[in-house]
C-alpha cells in the first residue's frame, strides 16, 4: 500500500530533500552500470566483427609469407646461376690459355706433320668446348634476366598485399569508432527511458520500505506479492502488478521502436532451503515466481516479447549474511529495463 505525506497538527510542514537526492544518485549509479554493460556487450560483438577481420587478415599475411618465401628461393637460384656463370668463365679462360698454348705447340712443330696434325684436332676441340661455354653464358645470362624479371612481379605482389593490409585495418578501425557511437546513443537514449519508467512506479507505488531502486532494477521484497514457499500471487500482488503492467504499457509508448527493449523480472529467494513436492530447490521456487509475474504482465496487455523472465535462487543475494532482516531483503522480485 502507498503510504503518502502527510501533515500533522500543530507543527509546520518540511521538506525532505533526502529521498530526491537519493532517487538522483540511484539513477546516476543506474546510467554508470548501464553503460558498462552496454560496452562490455559492445566489446563482444565488435570482437567477433575484428575476429573476422583478423582471418583475413592472416590469410593476406599467409600470401605474403608466402611470397616472401618465393623471393627467397628466387635470389638462392640467382646466386646459384651466378656461381655457375664464374665456374664456366673460368673455364673459358682456362680453355682460351689452352688454346694460346697450343697455338704456341703448333708454331713450334711445324716441321713436324703428325705432330701438327694432332695439335690442330686438340685446339679445334678446345674450340668446341669453348664455342660450348659461351652458349651456356648465355643461356644463363636470358635465365638471369626472366628472374629478375619474376623477382619484380613478386616485390609488386608483395606491395599490393602490404597496402591491402593496411586499408583493411584502417576500415576495421572506422568501423569500430561507429559502432560505439552507435551503441553510445542508443544507450542514453534507453537510460533516459528506464529512468522515466523508475519514477512512474515510484509515483504510482508511493514510498515504500519494502520497495527500492538498486541500480538499474527497482527492487520489490517477495511478501508483496506472494507467501511463503509459494509461487501464487496474492490478491495485494495482483493489484501492485497490474499497476506497474500500466506503468509499462504507457512507457512502451514512447520508447521508439528501433531500441530492442525488455522488462527482465528476476525471482530471487534466501538462503533457507525449500526442498518441497513442487519445488524441489530454489531454483524452482525463484523461477516460477518470475513466470507468474510475467504472465501476468502479459495478460494485463504487456507485449509478450518485451517480457524475460529469470530465476536466480538463493545465489545472487542483495545483502549477505542469513538474518531475519538480510533474508527479508535477499527474498525479492527485480524488475529491469534493458536491451535485449
Amino acid at each position: 500500500m502507498a503510504i503518502g505525506s502527510r501533515k500533522i497538527r500543530g507543527r509546520a510542514p518540511s521538506t525532505d530533500y533526502w529521498p530526491g537526492f537519493v532517487d538522483a544518485m540511484s539513477s546516476l549509479l543506474l546510467v554508470l552500470i548501464f553503460l558498462l554493460t552496454i560496452f562490455m556487450i559492445t566489446q563482444f560483438f565488435l570482437t567477433q566483427i575484428v575476429s573476422n577481420k583478423d582471418s583475413a587478415l592472416d590469410y593476406l599475411k599467409s600470401q605474403i609469407a608466402e611470397l616472401t618465401s618465393q623471393l627467397a628461393v628466387s635470389k638462392r637460384e640467382k646466386a646459384d646461376l651466378q656461381s655457375t656463370i664464374a665456374s664456366l668463365q673460368a673455364s673459358l679462360s682456362a680453355a682460351n690459355d689452352e688454346k694460346n698454348r697450343l697455338s704456341g705447340m703448333l708454331s713450334d712443330a711445324k716441321g713436324s706433320g703428325d705432330k701438327v696434325s694432332a695439335l690442330q684436332d686438340r685446339l679445334d676441340k678446345q674450340k668446341k668446348i669453348s664455342d660450348d661455354a659461351l652458349q651456356q653464358v648465355a643461356l644463363l645470362n636470358e635465365q638471369i634476366a626472366a628472374m629478375r624479371h619474376q623477382l619484380a612481379q613478386l616485390q609488386a605482389s608483395l606491395d599490393a598485399a602490404e597496402k591491402k593490409d593496411e586499408e583493411s585495418q584502417a576500415q576495421i578501425a572506422n568501423l569500430g569508432k561507429r559502432l560505439n557511437a552507435a551503441l553510445a546513443q542508443k544507450v542514453q537514449e534507453l537510460a533516459r527511458y528506464r529512468s522515466d519508467f523508475f519514477g512512474r512506479l515510484r509515483k504510482i507505488l508511493g514510498d515504500r520500505k519494502d520497495i527500492e531502486v538498486v541500480g538499474d532494477r527497482f527492487v520489490m521484497q517477495s511478501e508483496i506479492f506472494f507467501d511463503s514457499g509459494s509461487a501464487d500471487l496474492s490478491p495485494e500482488g495482483n493489484r501492485e502488478l497490474t499497476q506497474i503492467a500500466d506503468a509499462v504499457k504507457q512507457i512502451a509508448k514512447d520508447i521508439p521502436a528501433d531500441i530492442p527493449w525488455v522488462l527482465r523480472v528476476d525471482g530471487h529467494t534466501d538462503a533457507n532451503p525449500i526442498n518441497t513436492p513442487e519445488f524441489p530447490s530454489n531454483w524452482e521456487l525463484s523461477t516460477a515466481r518470475a513466470l507468474k509475474v510475467v504472465h501476468l504482465l502479459e495478460n494485463e496487455g504487456v507485449p509478450p516479447k518485451r517480457l524475460v523472465a529469470a530465476g536466480f535462487g538463493e545465489y545472487q543475494p542483495l545483502v549477505k549474511g542469513t538474518s531475519p532482516e538480510a533474508n527479508r531483503r535477499n527474498r525479492r522480485i527485480e524488475f529491469k529495463l534493458t536491451e535485449r
